[in-house]
């Protein structure tokens, strides 16, 4: 009887120590993972902050280079900006120089037949030679470009502010082209005689052109019927631009 009674107990025993046993493991585990996942979340929270840290370094970085790139062209600015009050100081300042730019512009404009001219100058008649039986060739008593071209040369180098030929408006880049007894100016034919009109002073015109050995000289030993007259009055319009 004492015997069942005592190992009844010593199995109540070992069930309750086993029951027991199986609460502290599981517990453990519990507690394990527990454990392991608050450190796997630290872990992750450490990488993301190493990751963010680095991000905002590059930004501050990047905001820095900005900033001394934008220094740099403020820094620029005002150095051009005192460079164009110097260029506006010293514009006021020379009055004559100004005047004179204003005057060089007028120029160009009128010789690219920009603007109206009108004043004196000089007028240049250019007639084909007197036919003559023993030439064989008619050419060496005809007005060519060439002599146009030597004409038109020395009259913009003498200062002529504006030339015409037969009314037609001579621009800077005008072409001139022969067409046997004809020349085509700009897609337009003329017909001999030639009359080319330059506006400008008329002494320094007629002077450069009757130098010994010069222009009018070539033309005479060419064939070429040359007649000059000065101090005549012309009004040229500015030139039609075909559209």
């Amino acid at each position: 009887m004492n015997n069942k009674k005592k190992n009844s107990k010593e199995n109540f025993f070992s069930r309750k120590q086993f029951q027991l046993l199986i609460v502290c493991i599981t517990m453990g585990f519990i507690i394990g993972y527990s454990y392991n996942q608050a450190k796997d979340n630290r872990d992750a929270g450490s990488s993301t902050n190493t990751k963010l840290f680095e991000q905002e370094d590059s930004y501050r970085e990047e905001l820095i280079a900005q900033q001394e790139r934008n220094k740099e062209l403020t820094e620029e600015a005002n150095a051009l900006q005192e460079k164009i009050r110097k260029y506006e100081k010293s514009f006021a300042a020379s009055k004559k120089d100004y005047t004179k730019l204003v005057e060089e512009a007028e120029d160009l404009r009128l010789l690219l037949g920009d603007l109206n001219s009108e004043g004196k100058g000089i007028r240049i008649t250019l007639q084909d030679g007197d036919y003559d039986p023993k030439s064989a060739n008619p050419n060496d008593y005809i007005v060519h470009e060439s002599h146009i071209f030597k004409l038109l040369n020395e009259l913009k180098i003498s200062g002529a502010q504006a030339i015409a030929i037969n009314g037609q408006r001579v621009l800077a880049n005008s072409y001139i082209r022969c067409n046997g007894p004809v020349i085509t100016i700009d897609g337009k034919q003329h017909p001999a005689p030639f009359v080319i009109e330059a506006v400008g002073d008329s002494a320094t015109l007629i002077a450069s052109l009757n130098l010994n050995g010069g222009v009018v000289d070539q033309l005479l030993n060419d064939n070429i019927v040359v007649s000059l007259e000065a101090d005549q009055k012309f009004t040229m319009p500015k030139a039609k631009v075909e559209s």
